[in-house]
């Protein structure tokens, strides 16, 4: 399920997204109607648009986005 599809079928829910990897969502969890990201795919954006290599991007997601806790619709980060 893409962003545009989430949006289209929760018209009335708010979502958090992390900036810059829409196209890593994955889905949602609906319990808690937060986005679900796929790591692997956030790993492979950062590595293609902003040429970091592998290590470096998971250091990035680690202390920048999987670590931080933003409020109860934080989003949640999945390897598939």
């Amino acid at each position: 399920m893409t962003l545009e599809e989430i949006y289209e079928y929760y018209p009335d829910e708010l979502f958090l997204k992390a900036d810059g990897f829409d196209d890593a969502v994955v889905g949602v969890e609906p319990s808690m109607m937060v986005l679900v990201y796929d790591r692997n795919k956030m790993i492979d954006i950062l590595v293609t648009k902003e040429n970091m290599s592998h290590e470096e991007s998971v250091e990035y997601l680690e202390f920048n986005t999987w670590s931080a806790y933003v409020g109860e619709k934080t989003p949640i980060y999945v390897e598939i």
